[in-house]
């Protein structure tokens, strides 16, 4: 296995398309109706937080995502909501070298076609209307999700403006993920999660205690992707922390992350920040889930830091 220096950044990373996998499932038949989203309750049980899978959604013509009504919503954001940069970009870059693309939100916005950039409008669900679609979205999923792993919980919702064939690049995510396309087309490579050589725990401890986004990356690993070609009215499910990189097609994208969080997840979160605690003093921390006991322990002991640094106006 790989160490994380091993696998620096390096300040370019050129990639050569992948050898493509057996052809993804394809989504179910969507149509106009009374719900958001097309759920096929097998595969979801089977795969959910599990594997990548598709589903179907009715939100390809739905008037929030016109681009009129998105430069509206950008512009009653707080600017700590709207992150943009450049959108060429090497697949394996580090979050400190991303380039901004020199232009306002609003340029960016209306100029998304040309621009050659990448934008995420973020926590949309704080706006009122956007607020409603994601609780649509969601109370479709719950019946679907809470056997599987209950206690929905901290909603929130994106949306991602992108310019033709620009580059999302490879990274990881903490939260429960639903990718909804709703504009052009972009291919997709996930990776298995649970793969050590792609994703180390040394990787995952980093990325916890720092929230560092953007993950090193061996081009070698792109054969293991799942390859998904992501068209309007359809969606890709996203397994907490599973790498995957995003290559934009012919045509401006814009997309809608449907998120959230469940208690396990602050335990995992938990123990990985420990562990990145005891790695700094030069240990070797075992990895969460092989010892009930001492994650519990691990994840008392975060959680009374944190209770500490909050009272002291730290947190």
């Amino acid at each position: 296995m790989r160490s994380v220096a091993e696998l620096a950044f390096p300040q370019q990373t050129v990639m050569q398309p992948a050898p493509r996998p057996a052809s993804p499932p394809r989504a179910p038949e969507t149509g106009w109706g009374g719900t958001a989203l097309v759920l096929e309750p097998g595969e979801f049980a089977r795969k959910f937080s599990r594997a990548p899978f598709l589903i179907g959604h009715n939100l390809a013509s739905h008037p929030l995502f016109d681009a009129a009504r998105l430069l509206e919503l950008a512009k009653r954001l707080p600017e700590s909501n709207i992150e943009y940069n450049a959108g060429k970009l090497p697949v394996s870059i580090s979050n400190a070298l991303t380039p901004r693309n020199g232009l306002s939100v609003e340029e960016t916005i209306r100029r998304i076609e040309q621009c050659e950039s990448w934008m995420v409008l973020k926590n949309v669900q704080d706006d009122p209307e956007y607020g409603r679609l994601l609780e649509q979205c969601l109370d479709e999923v719950r019946p679907h999700a809470e056997p599987i792993v209950p206690g929905m919980r901290f909603p929130q919702a994106f949306v991602f403006l992108t310019s033709p064939r620009s580059i999302t690049p490879f990274h990881i995510d903490p939260e429960h993920n639903f990718l909804l396309q709703i504009r052009g087309t972009k291919t997709i490579y996930q990776f298995d999660g649970h793969d050590r050589e792609i994703l180390t725990e040394e990787m995952l401890e980093n990325f916890y205690a720092t929230r560092v986004r953007n993950q090193p990356f061996d081009p070698e690993h792109n054969s293991r992707a799942w390859v998904f070609n992501l068209q309007p009215g359809q969606g890709l499910h996203f397994p907490v922390t599973y790498p995957h990189w995003v290559e934009n097609g012919p045509d401006v994208s814009i997309s809608f992350s449907i998120t959230w969080r469940t208690p396990d997840l602050q335990r995992r979160s938990s123990v990985y920040r420990f562990n990145h605690w005891l790695r700094r003093r030069g240990l070797v921390p075992m990895p969460p889930g092989r010892s009930a006991w001492r994650d519990g322990l691990k994840y008392q002991c975060v959680r009374t830091v944190d209770k500490v640094r909050s009272l002291l106006g730290k947190g």
